[in-house]
């Protein structure tokens, strides 16, 4: 391939992971939290859509825990740069 074509493909791998990256950037947070682990974000009688509306994650399902709380945060580890 000319050196022209492989800077466009490149540059287009970037483009792509930069945008991939955005999407990917939405689910840092993952509401898969161990009821013992649940930090309280709501309040008592908190509704599942006031307790979205607050970025939070509800499930009324475990007795005796938050049913509002914070999301995990996930690590997701940085991406490779394209070198030109």
């Amino acid at each position: 391939m000319a050196p022209m074509q492989n800077k466009v493909i490149c540059a287009l791998v970037l483009v792509s992971m930069l945008a991939l990256g955005t999407l990917a950037q939405s689910q840092t947070e993952t509401c898969t939290v161990a009821p013992r682990e649940r930090q309280n974000c709501g309040f008592s009688g908190i509704t599942a859509s006031q307790c979205v509306s607050r970025g939070c994650c509800f499930d009324d399902s475990v007795r005796g825990f938050p049913w509002c709380f914070h999301p995990n945060t996930i690590d997701i580890p940085p991406e490779e740069e394209c070198e030109f």
